[in-house]
């Protein structure tokens, strides 16, 4: 085995003893000591990879919410299609224990990446919704526009509807969410 798929064995092991960690004691409980021990590695190898927890977690989470698009393909070209997806990913993160728990049991962690930073994985999102949303122009099923742009408001809308759901709960089924959240989505798009 190489030293590189070594590092990346480590990397994993210690991420995945984050989420168990975060599903165990919570975002706030969880801790590098406890990380370590259940990764079996020791701390200075946790810290040689991220500078303190924040990152950890931040790094998991960039790692999940990247991970939904391959965990939901493309469904085709055109708007409907884009829309379809972008419902499919919200539902699926409002699926995550992981993202669910940093969202609500951590809101200051999960404030500075819905207000005050782009992180990684919303900068991948937006790539790929740049990506599609293109493709759609170009059939002439989505509005002319600047696709990067309108794959940044198409995740505020949606990063919305997922960390605001709860709180619409009585009134937005979960069903009926996913139909709103789809509704706001076309029609932002509809040429």
């Amino acid at each position: 085995m190489s030293i590189r798929n070594s590092d990346t064995s480590v990397e994993a092991r210690i991420l995945d003893a984050a989420a168990a960690c975060i599903l165990a004691y919570g975002v706030e409980r969880t801790t590098m000591t406890e990380i370590a021990r259940r990764a079996r590695v020791s701390r200075p190898t946790i810290y040689r990879r991220w500078p303190d927890i924040r990152w950890v977690i931040a790094e998991l989470l960039t790692l999940r919410i990247a991970g939904v698009l391959d965990a939901v393909p493309e469904r085709g070209v055109g708007r409907e299609a884009v829309v379809a997806r972008v419902v499919a990913v919200a539902e699926h993160l409002r699926n995550d224990e992981i993202v669910m728990s940093v969202i609500v049991n951590a809101p200051s962690l999960a404030m500075v990446y819905i207000a005050e930073r782009l992180g990684t994985s919303q900068q991948i999102l937006i790539d790929a919704l740049a990506e599609a949303i293109t493709a759609a122009q170009e059939g002439g099923s989505v509005r002319p526009g600047d696709p990067t742009q309108m794959g940044a408001m198409c995740l505020l809308i949606t990063q919305s509807t997922i960390q605001s759901a709860q709180m619409v709960e009585k009134i937005l089924d979960r069903d009926t969410l996913g139909v709103e959240l789809f509704h706001a989505l076309d029609g932002y798009l509809k040429p």
